[in-house]
């Protein structure tokens, strides 16, 4: 499909919206406590959904199988990422069931990332867990990398560990804004995330990025109804990326509110 996806470098596809984690940082446990009327209807993805997905996603680029959810809770975790052997394969994932799905990842992934939060309780049985999993990989794949959200603790041990640290910054539990440090902007003066970033939800709702979005205000289109190459080519994408090529990205309901520029920033 040539020509068909410019610019695109990564696809966020939502294997589940459930999680097993109860993290104090999380929008969706915020949203279910205190905005129940659009609490999230939580569940898998069709694998019939995901099929068609791979039947259509480009060669060569990102495929995190993650968006809300943790992804080794999908059920065919490992046939799912079967289905997208000619692009690089990434999750995200608390890495409580390291253990349990190793052989869904082991040799079968690019690269795997633990997000390490500050403040959580069960910082010291996470990192159990990946020391567990780093004994069964042995030098196989995937690539580890370490996600530190904020000021973990005793951030020394997780640096002494086989893989990649990555620093992040912590955002308002309601989305990308109130960062405790300012995010870094990109020269080009316009969100990179919406040039390159394609996010699908367990229901097959297609967004312009990975950012949270409850009330599903980022969403360009739905690949049941349509194909991947037509929303991201679609009129709705070019009138938003025009905004932000003007530097109106306010005028947008779901950027308005959002102080992120693509560009990930260290804690």
């Amino acid at each position: 499909m040539p020509n068909t996806f410019n610019g695109l470098y990564c696809i966020h596809l939502e294997l589940t919206s459930l999680c097993n984690k109860d993290c104090w940082m999380c929008g969706r446990r915020k949203i279910d406590r205190d905005y129940p009327e659009i609490a999230m209807n939580y569940g898998h993805m069709e694998f019939s959904l995901v099929e068609k997905i791979a039947a259509q996603v480009p060669e060569g680029i990102v495929v995190q199988f993650h968006n809300n959810g943790d992804p080794l809770l999908y059920p065919r975790l490992g046939d799912a990422v079967r289905l997208f052997q000619g692009q690089i394969r990434c999750l995200d994932t608390n890495g409580k069931l390291l253990v349990d799905q190793a052989e869904d990842m082991i040799d079968n992934l690019d690269t795997l990332t633990v997000s390490v939060i500050e403040n959580d309780p069960e910082a010291d049985e996470q990192y159990a867990i990946v020391k567990k999993f780093l004994a069964l990989k042995g030098n196989r794949k995937p690539l580890m990398v370490y996600r530190l959200l904020g000021q973990v603790k005793e951030p020394e041990r997780w640096e002494a560990l086989e893989g990649v640290i990555a620093r992040r910054n912590v955002h308002n539990p309601l989305g990308s804004f109130q960062y405790t440090r300012k995010p870094t902007v990109p020269e080009i003066g316009m969100c990179v995330e919406i040039l390159n970033h394609m996010a699908i939800n367990r229901f097959g709702k297609v967004s312009a990025c990975v950012r949270f979005d409850p009330q599903g205000l980022g969403v360009l289109g739905d690949v049941n109804l349509q194909s991947l190459s037509d929303i991201w080519n679609g009129e709705k994408r070019r009138q938003w990326v025009d905004l932000h090529k003007q530097g109106k990205r306010k005028e947008i309901p779901f950027c308005g509110k959002c102080d992120y520029w693509g560009v990930p920033t260290g804690s």
